[in-house]
């Protein structure tokens, strides 16, 4: 069986990170373009994986006969680009958050649907082990009725991890549309829908910018949401957390505690109103820390996704409704009221 060509679009820290060595690394693919309008930072991820350096993706996606395209670019771009690989006949991976707005990524998922490619949103927090396993004990009943949770996502910003630092396009609202809440936010999002495996009703939240100076887009985020079965829970993101990143969850259930990614020893400890703990050691959940490697899960399960010719498990519609909560605490922020959900796309 042949190898899946594949381009990346955009060589900045999340492809130097996680998208270009993941497709190395994975037997189904060859890496035989990549873009960025940074002509150096191109052909120096040329030099390391190989493929043509292209500085125009619109010019390489003519160029170049594509099975798949990674889209790694700022949040304004990802809608527009993505469209682009979609309508050349590419699979697409996209970066989260999908889109800018709710317009956008109905088009997104009506391109998929129109060219009969795949579209998945890279978010990576549900192939973590822990969050795979919490979600299984839920399903299986083991702590009861879900009451709450509380899930949150916070670091120092992006300074630290973007390859422009302090000049990063993260903190300009005409690139980035949205700062911490769409960064972190978003990811939150879409775990705890995952985990609870249902979808959310209510949004009432406060996003402030209140910590960096000099930036267009929000840096301290805090969410109140509402399930569709009256799970009530709160989600957070901040890039003030300066000392450490905190990437838990906690899960308040009729007999039991889930406390995922909590404790330093253990990334899923379950506490029992009978008594009983179980740590367990499942592994160091993905995060920003320099020198940090591991596979991400989400390349490999979106070339298994193409291959197979099955949905992958964030597609397009999946990506639009954990957006569609960044959204609507947007609105709240703004509005001052709480705001209901829709249930999709269409």
């Amino acid at each position: 069986m042949s190898k899946l060509n594949v381009a990346v679009i955009g060589c900045g820290s999340i492809s130097q990170k996680r998208h270009l060595p993941e497709f190395h690394h994975n037997s189904e693919v060859e890496i035989v373009g990549v873009c960025d309008i940074n002509q150096s930072r191109a052909e120096a991820m040329q030099a390391i994986y190989g493929g043509e350096a292209f500085t125009d993706y619109k010019t390489m996606l003519d160029t170049l006969d594509l099975d798949l395209v990674s889209v790694c670019l700022p949040n304004a771009l990802h809608a527009p680009v993505s469209m682009d690989a979609l309508n050349s006949g590419a699979h697409v991976l996209c970066e989260k958050p999908m889109a800018t707005s709710k317009e956008e990524a109905e088009a997104m998922i009506e391109a998929s649907e129109r060219t009969g490619k795949t579209l998945m949103i890279a978010h990576n927090q549900r192939f973590v082990r822990s969050h795979q396993e919490a979600k299984r004990l839920i399903e299986t009943g083991a702590i009861g009725k879900v009451y709450s949770f509380r899930t949150g996502f916070g670091h120092g910003g992006p300074e630290g991890w973007s390859v422009d630092g302090k000049d990063s396009w993260f903190f300009r609202k005409e690139d980035a549309f949205i700062g911490a809440m769409g960064d972190l936010g978003v990811h939150k999002a879409d775990l705890i829908r995952y985990i609870l495996g249902e979808e959310f009703t209510d949004v009432s939240a406060i996003v402030a910018t209140n910590a960096k100076e000099n930036i267009t887009v929000d840096d301290n985020a805090v969410c109140i949401l509402k399930s569709e079965s009256g799970i009530i829970g709160t989600l957070t993101a901040s890039w003030a957390y300066n000392v450490n990143e905190d990437n838990a969850t906690i899960i308040y259930g009729e007999k039991g505690v889930l406390r995922l990614e909590d404790d330093p020893s253990y990334s899923l400890v379950a506490t029992y109103t009978d008594g009983a703990k179980v740590n367990y050691e499942l592994g160091q959940i993905q995060s920003n820390d320099a020198g940090q490697q591991y596979s991400t899960g989400v390349i490999d399960h979106f070339v298994e996704a193409v291959r197979e010719n099955k949905a992958p498990l964030i597609d397009g519609l999946e990506g639009y409704k954990s957006l569609n909560i960044i959204l609507a605490a947007l609105e709240s922020n703004e509005t001052g009221r709480l705001v209901k959900l829709n249930k999709g796309a269409k």
